[in-house]
C-alpha cells in the first residue's frame, strides 16, 4: 500500500491533520490506494465500534453490581436470598456478613474488600471506563470522518471512469 501519510489511517499525530491537506494528500493517490486506504479506515473504524460497545458492556455491569452492593448494605444479617452463580443459575443462599464483599478483579482473581472499599471501587471503574468511553468516541468519530472522506475522493475519482450511461 502506498503511504498514508497526512491521511491519518493507524493513529498516532497524522489524525490530527486538518481536512485542507488531507484531501490534497487523497487526491494525489491512485484509485487502488484509495480502496486499500477506505478499506483499513472501515476496518479500523469497526474495530474502534467493537471497542465502545465492550466499554459499554463493561459499564452497564459494573452499573449492576454497584446497584447489587447497595441493595446487599441493606439486607439484615441472616436474611435468605438467591445467589447468581451465573447470569441464569442461581442457587439459595443466607447472607453471613453484609459488611464485607468480594470483588471480582478479572481472570479469576477475587478480593475481599469491605462494602464502602467494593462500591467505590465499581464507582472508580465506571468512571475509568466513561473516560475511556469518551475518549475512544473522539477517536471513532475522526476515523469515520477520514473514512468518509476517503470514500468521496475515492467516488469522485471513479466518477469519470465511469462510462456515460
Amino acid at each position: 500500500m502506498a503511504s498514508s501519510k497526512g491521511i491519518g489511517i493507524g493513529g498516532g499525530a497524522g489524525g490530527t491533520k486538518t481536512a485542507a491537506p488531507v484531501t490534497m494528500e487523497l487526491e494525489k493517490l491512485s484509485v487502488e490506494q484509495l480502496k486499500a486506504v477506505k478499506e483499513q479506515a472501515d476496518l479500523e473504524v469497526n474495530l474502534l465500534q467493537d471497542s465502545l460497545n465492550n466499554i459499554r458492556t463493561a459499564t452497564a455491569r459494573l452499573d449492576v453490581a454497584s446497584n447489587a452492593l447497595n441493595d446487599l448494605s441493606l439486607r439484615p444479617q441472616g436474611k435468605k436470598m438467591l445467589v447468581p452463580l451465573t447470569t441464569s443459575l442461581y442457587v439459595p443462599g443466607t447472607l453471613d456478613d453484609a459488611d464485607n464483599v468480594l470483588v471480582d478483579v478479572g481472570t479469576g482473581y477475587f478480593i475481599e474488600k469491605t462494602m464502602v472499599e467494593g462500591k467505590d471501587y465499581c464507582e472508580r471503574k465506571i468512571n475509568l471506563l466513561k473516560s475511556n468511553y469518551d475518549q475512544l468516541l473522539e477517536v471513532a468519530t475522526k476515523k469515520k470522518s477520514i473514512a468518509d472522506e476517503v470514500g468521496m475522493a475515492l467516488q469522485a475519482k471513479l466518477r469519470p471512469l465511469a462510462p456515460a450511461q
